[in-house]
This record gives structure tokens, sequence and C-alpha cells, in this order.
């Protein structure tokens, strides 16, 4: 491990140990006092403050110059993929020379394991990782073991199972030219820390033996390096392009990390056995003193079943439900988590900086997280599927992820009761450095007869007006399928539209953003994903379809938050289809009419004029499509005009080519044309839950 230290404590100082925040333009409005009481408020060792920041004013870019000031690595927590995303994208943008991460669940479909006890029915675990994703969560984890100067955003994903840092951090390879090293030895010590063997091209955790040179592509990063051999010695260590494979550079030395984040020893794993044995013995003499002889049988099959692939393989589908025993962990010990790979203080305390951002939203999702898995691990472990410890592979309790964060500002433009109650300060930032005001409201009564047809039509020639001087315009719904009736009967009319909820994918959610913002599309449809940070400054409409049902998507909180959708652009106006006045709207309005006459004197009393902001279109998906994603894309671009010209045609000919692919056995060729075609025909390979009567089985 030393020699990991001396070279993390040498590469720090090239790499720039403090934080350096490029300030495209110095704090303004109420910035400058939010920064200074901020940083204040941590010097002061405040354990909980809170920034009360109106949409638009800048909110992220505050916490920035604070990060900056504090110069400690820094968790920061968003409630969904989608705006951890943006959020990643704009710390990029403030820390250009720093490590700034992006950490979510790598999963485009995960259905969890359940049983369902009234219809005797057991759902398998089926997942789909994205291995993009994978690897940007170990870039993460690997730049918090070898950095000082990170950023990590993070969905809540963060408070879920990881295996542990220290042996994650302890069975790295070290390749160093000049070395006494084999390429056989080289290459059994990479498939001991899970890299797959290969003789095709390399994907991320792959390695392969070519000659007297061995490659590999780390799992953290689009590189591969190309280790070269003279008898017992590494004559060479060189870093190429994955694609162009033209050398970059010639390392002297490189760590190669673990490609699974979960690694045990073989002594570990020894252990970790006998104490499944034990459990198991323990757990069937409990079915027989309860007369189970059903899930006594159940559970000792599966157990066997499953220890018997870890005896051989080292793996097996649902290993983490043992994760307790791998870790050496207690009964009802919290497993270890992304925090656990922040640095501490010696007496374990955190050293480093929490923010949460949206936190009236973030909040309550950490706090919600644990009793929901342990409902469902409860009826596996009682029925016989899983042994009790699989409860301890479990997300954080709220009070456990209290423990592990120190010093945390809590961000939102309606912070909630437990911001405001625990907050040793809270911090107002209404004045907005553009001298934007908040969006004009209209509260328009619809006829009780056709009320929901009435509102559509006042919107769609509103958003007519607004389409034509080249704006956006969003309309939220109360439902789903009701956001994918009205983008299909908009898209009937001619108009360009397209709805967005959270069954899209993390990556196709990205695109659709992208995609509005550039004027692909004109109107976004959505429920309640189109409220908390998403940053739109092209939107000058937004339609809040049924007002005035009371409720958590009509909340005084959701509605002060669409509202704030509109506040990034100096012609931003909001229509509320109302009939009678709730509470919530009557509050919501009353506060944004309350914001608005704060900014309208600040800006007569400085002569401000307001302007729109001028943001960047970056696409931040792009940093998570696989090549073959991206090859597809570029397919797309080329093919989409062929294909509306004449579809069948166009179809018949891409069918062929992938006929013909086949026989010639160029597989990835026909999986391009495959992949092409499910998306130029909005179709593709739909998973389903595999479900089916237990009746004993495992």
């Amino acid at each position: 491990m030393d020699d990991l230290k001396i070279f993390v404590q040498t590469s720090l100082h090239l790499i720039m140990a403090n934080f350096k925040l490029h300030t495209p333009f110095p704090p303004a409005g109420d910035q400058p006092k939010a920064i200074d009481a901020l940083a204040q408020g941590l010097k002061k060792g405040f354990r909980h403050q809170t920034l009360f920041g109106v949409t638009g004013s800048g909110k992220t870019y505050t916490v920035a110059n604070v990060i900056a000031k504090y110069d400690k690595p820094t968790l920061v927590l968003a409630h969904n993929k989608t705006l951890a995303a943006q959020l990643a994208q704009e710390y990029r943008e403030f820390f250009p020379k720093n490590a700034v991460h992006y950490f979510v669940s790598y999963y485009d479909y995960y259905q969890p394991e359940a049983y369902i006890a009234h219809s005797d029915t057991y759902i398998e675990k089926e997942a789909m990782i994205n291995a993009e994703i994978d690897r940007l969560r170990h870039a993460a984890t690997q730049a918090l073991l070898t950095r000082n100067d990170v950023i990590i955003v993070a969905s809540v994903s963060a408070i879920y199972g990881l295996g542990s840092p220290e042996e994650y951090e302890k069975v790295h390879v070290k390749i160093e030219k000049g070395s006494v090293e084999n390429r056989a030895a080289l290459l059994r010590k990479l498939v001991g820390i899970y890299f797959e063997r290969t003789n095709a091209d390399l994907n991320p955790g792959q390695v392969r033996a070519i000659g007297n040179s061995l490659e590999c592509m780390p799992v953290n990063e689009r590189v591969i390096y190309r280790v070269t051999f003279d008898g017992e010695v590494v004559a060479s260590l060189e870093q190429l392009d994955p694609v162009s494979r033209a050398k970059m550079r010639e390392p002297k030395s490189v760590f190669i990390f673990p490609a699974k984040h979960f690694v045990t020893s073989e002594e570990e794993r020894i252990r970790a056995i006998e104490d499944i044995k034990l459990e198991l013995e323990e757990q069937l003499a409990k079915f027989k003193r309860e007369e189970k002889p059903l899930e006594a049988e159940r559970l000792k099959r599966r157990t066997l079943h499953d220890l018997a692939l870890i005896r051989e393989l080292g793996y097996t589908s649902g290993i983490e439900n043992y994760s307790r025993h791998f870790d050496g962990r207690k009964p009802g010990e919290p497993p270890f988590t992304l925090l656990s790979y922040f640095p501490h203080k010696k007496d374990n305390s955190a050293d480093f900086l929490t923010v949460i951002d949206e936190s009236h939203v973030t909040v309550p999702q950490i706090g919600g997280m644990y009793a929901g898995d342990k409902s469902r691990k409860d009826t596996l472990v009682e029925y016989g599927f899983r042994l009790p410890s699989a409860r301890d592979n479990r997300p954080l309790r709220f009070e456990e992820f209290e423990e592990r964060i120190e010093q945390v500002i809590y961000t939102s433009a309606t912070p909630g009761p437990y911001e405001r109650s625990h907050s040793e300060q809270v911090v107002e930032q209404v004045i907005r450095p553009t001298g934007l005001i908040d969006p004009e409201l209209t509260v328009r009564a619809v006829s009780e007869t056709a009320k929901y047809k009435g509102q559509i039509t006042d919107f769609i020639n509103e958003a007519e007006i607004v389409i034509k001087r080249g704006g956006r315009a969003l309309a939220t719904t109360l439902t789903k399928k009701m956001a994918e009736d009205l983008s299909a009967f908009l898209r009937e009319r001619g108009m360009k539209a397209e709805y967005l909820h959270s069954d899209v994918k993390t990556i196709d959610r990205i695109d659709i953003l992208t995609n509005f913002r550039k004027g692909i599309f004109d109107i976004l449809v959505g429920v309640n994903l189109l409220r908390e940070g998403l940053d739109l400054p092209e939107v000058e409409l937004i339609g809040i379809l049924d007002a005035d049902k009371e409720g958590f998507l009509r909340s005084e909180t959701s509605l002060i938050q669409t509202i704030g959708r509109a506040a990034r652009n100096i012609l931003g106006r909001v229509i509320l289809y109302a009939d009678t006045m709730t509470g919530s709207l009557d509050r919501a309005i009353g506060e944004t009419n309350r914001r608005r006459a704060l900014q309208i004197a600040y800006n007569e009393k400085h002569g401000i004029t307001p302007k729109t902001i001028k943001k960047e279109i970056h696409d931040i998906a792009a940093s998570m499509r696989t090549e073959h994603q991206r090859t597809i894309d570029e397919l797309l671009a080329l093919d989409t005009l062929a294909y509306k010209d004449d579809p069948v045609a166009f179809i018949k000919r891409k069918h062929e080519e992938m006929a013909e692919a086949v026989e010639q056995l160029d597989f990835e060729t026909a999986a391009l044309i495959r992949d092409e075609l499910y998306k130029l025909e909005g179709n593709g390979p739909k998973k389903k839950p595999r479900a089916r009567k237990a009746l004993g089985g495992s």
C-alpha cells in the first residue's frame, strides 16, 4: 500500500490538490452575501445550513464558490439521474482542472427479486447494467482514493451497498517499466481482480495477450495500456488510444484497480463460505421448530447452489445478498457505501462537504429508501428464498446517513421542514444576477363541461404564439398516461412535441432535454420531472393543467418549483388552469409575487435591465454512451431522411444488409443495423420481470 500512497502524494502536486474555480463572471445579486455567509458558517463549524435560493438565482454557482473556499472533497446529492447529470456538467465547467465525477445507479433496467405471498408468485431479479455508467462509478471511487480535489455528483445510489474501499484499494495491481514480472503472472493478477480475458477488441475491465505483450483496458477510463515484456522484465509501458491505437504517452508506472467494487481475498472468501453455512444451519433449525418444511427445503437448495458457484467461480447471481459475510460485518451493521470512500478524520468523522440539492425532495427520498427495501427482504426471508443476512444488503437508514456526513449545505427554492428545523442558518438568495423577474402568472378558469379539452385548446393557442417567435413551451399533467396522450395529440396537430417521465431511460431523458433546448422539438410534456433543478432558459411558456387538483403534484412546493422553470427567460409566463382557488395555489401565487416585487425594486434601484440567461447546450449524455450507441447515432443521422422518404423500401434494404452481414459472420455490423432499426421504428426488446409460481422451487 505504501507505494500507492507515495504515488498519490507525488501526483497530487501535479494535479493540483486545491480546487481552482473558473469564474466566467463575478458573483452578483444576492450571491456575494450568500457565499460569504455560507463560507463563514462552515468556518464556524455549523453542521447544517440552508441556501434558500429562488430558481435562476445561481445556487450552483454560489455553492461552487463555497466549495472553492472550503477546499475539501465534496459530495453533491441529487434526487434523480437527470438532475445529477446536469449538475455534474455545471460543476465541470466551474472546476475544469479538478476531478468532477458522476455516480448514479448503473441499471438501465432493474426488477428486484420479490415474492408475492398471496398468489405464491416468485419474481426473479433481472437487471441490465449500463457499462458506461459502471465505468463512471469506478472513475468516481478511484478519484476519491487517489485525489483530494474531487467533487462527486450522485443520486441516492450513494447510500446503497458498495464494496469495501479498503479491499478495493488494497488489491490494486501496479505495473512499472523495468520491474521484474512475466506475462503469465501479470495476466493471473489481473484475472484475480475480476478482469475478463478476451481475444477480441477490448472493453473496460478486459485483458488480452498478444505475442510478448499484454493489453488491458481499465474499468475507469477509455484507454488501453500495452505492457511489452523482454523475458521476465517489463520492457515498455504504453498508453494507447482504443480506436486509432495511436500511442498517447509512455507512463513509467500505472495502478490498475479491480474491475468490480465487491472484492474479496481468497482467505476472506473461505471464511465467508463457512459463515454462510453456519447461518444456513441456524435458519434451517428455526424453520424446523416452526414446522416449515417447504421453506427449509427451498432455502437449503438455493443456498447450497449459490455456495457451490461461489466456491468454484467466486461469484453467483445475487451474491450481494451475502455481502455481510464477505465484508465481515455483524448482523444489522450498515453496509459500505460511496460515503465510505470519502476521506475521514482520525476520529472517523467525515472530512468532506455534503451538498444536498433540491433538498425538499432529496432528503425525504433518502429517508424513505430503507423501509421499502426491508419490507421486500423480510418477505423473501420469511418464505425461505433468502437467508436473514440478505437484509443487511441494503441502503443506509436515515440516521446512519446523518452519522456518515458532517457539514451539510441544503439548497432549495422551497426548503422542507427538516432543513428549516436543523439549519443553524438559512441564507436567502432571492435577487438574480441577471435581473430576471419571476414569471407573470395567469389563473385561467376552464368550463367544467369539457375541462380537459378546454385546457388543451387554450394551451395550444398560447403555445403556437410562443413557438412562432422561437420559444419553447412546457405542459405539466397529473399522470404519465396523460403526458403520453397529450404529446401524441399535439403531434397529430402537426406540433413537434415529446413527453418525459420516470419510465424514460436515463440517457434518453437527457437526450430529450438536450433536443428540446436545441429546438428539435418545441413542446415538452411531463409530470413531476419538469420541476426541480432542470435548467431550460429557452422556455417562455408553462401550462399547468388541473392546477386546482390539491395534492402532491399541485402542492405549494410543487407549484413554486414548476413556476420556476419559466424564471430564466425574460418572456417567461405561466398559465394555471383552475376553476377554484386552492390553499396551495393561493400561497404559491403569493410567494411568487413577493419575489417579483423584491427583484423589480432591486432592478429599479440599480438600473438593471433583465436579460434572458444564455447557456451553452451540452450533450451531457455523450459521456455515458457506449461506442456501439454512438455508432448507431451516427447511422441514424445519415439514414433518417432515407427512412422518411420510403420507410418500407428502407426497412427491406436494411433487413437484407443485416442478413448478409450474418451470412458473413459479421455479427457486429448485424447488431448495429438491428439496433438502428429498433430506434427508427420506435420499438425494441422489452424487458419483463420473470414471475412464476414458487411451488417450493428455488
